[in-house]
């Protein structure tokens, strides 16, 4: 569904994604992890079309999508996350998931989209409030209404567990495997929680200073030697040893 080959992308000298190459499967759930400052969220930017890269390619759903406006990647049927919540702070919970119904609906019939979505990540009963009077929990699922209201085939997760408790984190956990199941949507997750990365991906892929390390289930990341390295150092990889 998606593949990115050689994708590269500088700020002036620093290379901050270098050659990096993956696939997504429709279908999959798909973990994106690595150190602070890996270039995990650039690679995103890229992908998503907020960053133009120096080089390689982006392909989604058979289309070349290297270069493309965001607008066009999402009506394509890709959408995302922010890593910080980027909620209407002054807009109610239901108008912000109308401006992600937008993409495909127009005033007429876009209501019933909303009701939808709304009901879908549990948001009824706070439908009516402003965003801005909202906790951590509740805009990272206003958040992941909004995306999925412009109905995506597949979604970009940016840090979405980042700061909820182990029964929020659940909760939100079980949201995206109702999503990937029941609605058929493929997720790319960027995330620091191992706990979701593990709970929640069949296949890992593992980015360190710009570049692909390693990828495979997460039984094969939990014990590669260069993941282990570039998480805690050479000594913890002498240890285990």
């Amino acid at each position: 569904m998606l593949k990115v080959a050689d994708l590269t992308k500088k700020f002036g000298n620093l290379i901050a994604v270098n050659c990096a190459s993956f696939e997504v499967n429709r279908g999959e759930i798909i973990g994106l992890i690595g150190p602070n400052g890996a270039g995990k969220t650039t690679l995103f930017n890229a992908i998503s079309g907020l960053y133009k890269p120096e080089g390689g390619t982006i392909t989604f759903k058979g289309m070349n999508i290297t270069g493309w406006l965001p607008h066009k990647i999402c009506k394509l049927g890709m959408s995302r996350t922010f890593q910080v919540t980027r909620a209407f702070t002054h807009m109610t919970v239901e108008d912000t998931v109308r401006v992600g119904a937008y993409n495909r609906y127009n005033e007429k019939n876009v209501q019933e989209k909303v009701d939808q979505v709304v009901k879908i990540c549990d948001l009824t009963d706070i439908r009516k409030r402003v965003c801005s009077d909202l906790g951590l929990a509740s805009l990272r699922k206003v958040e992941l209404a909004r995306a999925l209201a412009t109905e995506p085939e597949m979604l970009l997760l940016d840090e979405a567990g980042a700061g909820l408790n182990a029964t929020e984190l659940e909760t939100f956990m079980n949201l995206i495997k109702k999503l990937n199941q029941e609605n058929k949507i493929t997720f790319c997750v960027v995330e620091h929680v191992m706990q979701m990365v593990m709970g929640l991906c069949q296949q890992i892929v593992v980015l360190d200073s710009g570049e692909i390390i390693a990828s495979g289930t997460p039984n094969q990341i939990s014990t590669n030697a260069r993941v282990i390295e570039a998480y805690l150092g050479k000594r913890a990889v002498h240890v285990r040893d």
